[in-house]
């Protein structure tokens, strides 16, 4: 799921962002009894020995609530990715406190000055964490690939494993820019570009969406995008590759819990072409929408733009249970062009437990735990309410930086396009500017979508409740 990642200091804010989490009801701390459970260490006797995998993490710098950790090697022409995943199942009993308010929580929620964990601390960035030189339970995965890139072999089984080291995105590219690096992390490079041929061959698309930040420069705020590196999409790679093989695994066994995404509706991609040609970006009919997306660059700003429009292809995404070897109508993810789950980021997403036990019971031959299967008619439900919780909290979050930012530059006049008209009130819309990176809604007669037009801020109030922070009217 995309999200924007904001840095902000302004006292202010903070305080804005203290009352939209009580507004939302968003969980604060936890009870002292879920704080005791997840201080349990469960027993790890049964666990395979792999501490001598020299493995690494790649993350944003300063994260200590580590999912993921890697090592590549050549095998004959081809490769062998490890790649070890918390084992959160190891430390929530099926049915305990701590299980219930995982369920409560479904999700990590990210604000910019504060992140509402789904565990517990003392598990999420302690003894479930991949942290490095610790030695910690994980479901192992063994996923060959041939000199393509193409999996020939997955495996997955429980083992304890130790990080070498933790790595970060800027870190990582130059290390390999630079050619100073050793075979295992220059090996990501090589990896991660066979998958994305392969990714291109069957179609599916990965947004490099920029990530809005607020940027402090001589005392003012400015909202900028960060563009994603190459290394943020070698190591997505490692991590979509993981996903097919636990959905192939999951369906080739008759049960499981998949990422689905039904393909977009000719109606929402003729409306990307509009945007496209109001932001200037040449879209041939010719042309598929997965290849105009892999030519724009998100360091160009209308590019940044529109690959920001661009998610709204993938609102239709949810999670979808099966069993009993009754396949959904629906098995792939329209973005990935393959089956999908979600199955990498335990410490943050309720379902990945879930998907995890599953593959370990599939690789096994073992049936699927009882508390697995109690959980798949409310799964889905739950995880898709989470997702509405943090997808509000991001766009009212957003919402307040634009306003707090525009607040004393209301009645000035800005250029943008209108990217959204409501269908039964054509006078109202949405519009995105071209500078500063904000989108606000517009009220005016004629709105057409995809409409490049100057509008005049009418209103920011970084307070006001209930969205509509930031209006707009054509000038």
């Amino acid at each position: 799921m995309p999200r924007r990642r904001i840095r902000v200091t302004d006292v202010s804010l903070r305080a804005a962002f203290a009352a939209l989490r009580a507004e939302l009801g968003v969980p604060s701390d936890f009870p002292p009894e879920v704080t005791a459970e997840a201080e349990r260490m469960p027993p790890l006797e049964t666990y395979e020995d792999a501490t001598d995998i020299p493995l690494f993490t790649i993350d944003p710098p300063g994260s200590t609530d580590l999912d993921q950790a890697m090592h590549l090697s050549r095998r004959g022409t081809g490769y062998r990715v490890r790649y070890a995943i918390a084992d959160v199942a190891a430390f929530v009993v099926p049915g305990s406190a701590l299980d219930a308010e995982t369920h409560r929580r479904v999700l990590t929620l990210y604000f910019p000055d504060a992140r509402i964990p789904l565990h517990p601390p003392v598990l999420s960035e302690g003894a479930a964490s991949l942290l490095p030189d610790q030695v910690r339970p994980a479901a192992l995965w063994t996923i060959d690939l041939d000199a393509d890139g193409r999996t020939t072999a997955a495996d997955v089984r429980r083992a304890l494993v130790r990080s070498r080291a933790r790595l970060d995105y800027e870190g990582v590219q130059k290390a390999i820019d630079s050619g100073a690096t050793e075979e295992p992390l220059f090996l990501l490079k090589e990896v991660g570009e066979l998958r994305e041929r392969l990714e291109v061959e069957r179609g599916g698309i990965s947004l490099n969406v920029p990530e809005q930040e607020i940027v402090e420069q001589d005392g003012t705020y400015e909202l900028t995008y960060r563009a994603p590196l190459p290394a943020d999409g070698w190591n997505a790679q490692i991590s979509l590759l993981t996903g097919m093989a636990a959905a192939d695994l999951m369906l080739a066994y008759g049960t499981g819990v998949l990422r689905t995404l039904p393909a977009a509706p000719d109606g929402a991609v003729g409306r990307l072409r509009r945007t496209a040609h109001a932001l200037h970006i040449d879209w041939p009919h010719h042309v598929s929408y997965a290849a105009l997306v892999r030519s724009l660059d998100p360091r160009i700003p209308h590019h940044a733009a529109f690959l920001q429009e661009c998610t709204t292809l993938l609102r239709g995404a949810g999670y979808t249970v099966f069993r009993d070897g009754v396949l959904p109508a629906i098995t792939t993810h329209a973005a990935v062009a393959s089956p999908y789950a979600h199955c990498t980021a335990p410490l943050r997403r309720l379902a990945d437990r879930y998907a995890s036990e599953i593959c370990l019971a599939a690789v096994a031959g073992t049936a699927v735990p009882d508390w697995v299967l109690a959980a798949f008619e409310a799964l889905p439900r739950e995880m898709a309410e989470g997702g509405r919780l943090a997808a509000t909290a991001e766009r009212e979050c957003v919402d307040i930086v634009e306003a707090a930012l525009l607040k004393d530059r209301v009645g000035e006049v800005f250029d943008g396009c209108v990217v959204d008209v409501e269908e039964r009130r054509l006078t109202v819309g949405t519009v995105q500017l071209e500078t500063p990176a904000v989108i606000g809604r517009v009220e005016g007669a004629g709105l057409e979508l995809g409409e490049r037009l100057r509008v005049r801020l009418t209103r920011a109030d970084p307070v006001s409740g209930g969205g509509g922070k930031v209006r707009f009217a054509p000038a």
